[in-house]
């Protein structure tokens, strides 16, 4: 069910509350580009400045809005378990296809609480479960071991990696299994993922440009990596540019230049600086999609 490209979706605001008649306008405009899922309320959709109600209202509304057509994996991360329950509890209730869940940041639990949180996460509701394993934010790294042993339950079925470690593919592989869903986590290096082993992207970039990296996972599910890398050299300017600055404020500025959402995050993030604004228009333009 899960792969190709999955935008990690924004979450647009306007005059700091949620635009929930620009979100409608972004699902539908995702259906229509090719985009192979909806990822809302992780990091890039800005869960942690969303409250609590906020994260359930985007959740039920991109499920609403995307009415079966393309699945939608709910965010449903938090640092303590008991809320993190109440998120997919909520995500399931309100017809989510699946749950991404990160490995609780801040408090730096062991591999045995980790897999003490996802088993609890798991037993919570019948939702099938992405674990994001993101070690630059989460600060804690969950091993391939320790992955192996939460993927022997039947709803763990995939990860989001964002270690931006190839190799990391491979090593899961072995320990979870080749139909374990492996997810990059990383724009940059998804083509290389999906060549060791990985059938899919969550995509922050794929907010700006779904079409473009719609048809390079499709290139690369298809095991055509000459094709895939013609999409990659159009979209790597691109790339870089969104990451300059934090990725969610990149790519909102680059959306607010094609007319898709305004630009405004929230504090402490803060829209992005003019030199940014310069190598995101450039980038937009080297993969075709600004004059």
């Amino acid at each position: 069910m899960f792969h190709g490209s999955l935008p990690a979706l924004v979450t647009p605001f306007q005059n700091g509350e949620l635009d929930l008649e620009c979100l409608k306008k972004l699902v539908d405009w995702h259906v229509e580009q090719g985009s192979n899922g909806l990822v809302p309320v992780g990091t890039t959709g800005e869960s942690p400045t969303l409250s609590l109600r906020e994260h359930e209202i985007v959740v039920e509304k991109v499920v609403e809005f995307a009415a079966g057509r393309i699945p939608v994996i709910a965010g449903a991360g938090a640092n303590n378990t008991a809320e993190g329950i109440r998120l997919i509890k909520h995500a399931a209730d309100v017809g989510a296809d699946g749950a991404l869940v990160v490995t609780p940041y801040y408090n730096k639990p062991t591999q045995r609480g980790l897999i003490a949180h996802f088993t609890a996460m798991h037993d919570a509701c019948d939702l099938p479960i992405i674990i994001y394993n993101i070690p630059p934010r989460s600060v804690i790294d969950m091993t391939p071991e320790t992955m192996g042993e939460l993927a022997k339950l039947p709803r763990i079925i995939g990860v989001k990696d964002a270690t931006a470690k190839l190799d990391r593919v491979a090593l899961q592989r072995m320990t979870c299994g080749a139909k374990f869903v492996q997810l990059s986590g990383e724009d940059a290096t998804a083509v290389g993922f999906n060549a060791m082993g990985g059938v899919g992207c969550i995509s922050v970039t794929a907010n700006v440009a779904p079409k473009l990296c719609a048809e390079m996972q499709a290139a690369c599910l298809a095991g055509d990596y000459a094709k895939a890398l013609t999409y990659q050299d159009r979209l790597m300017p691109l790339h870089e540019a969104v990451f300059t600055e934090p990725g969610l404020c990149g790519v909102k500025f680059a959306m607010s230049e094609l007319g898709l959402c305004s630009d405004e995050v929230r504090l402490p993030l803060m829209t992005v600086t003019d030199d940014t604004k310069d190598k995101l228009r450039a980038g937009l333009r080297h993969a075709g999609l600004l004059n």
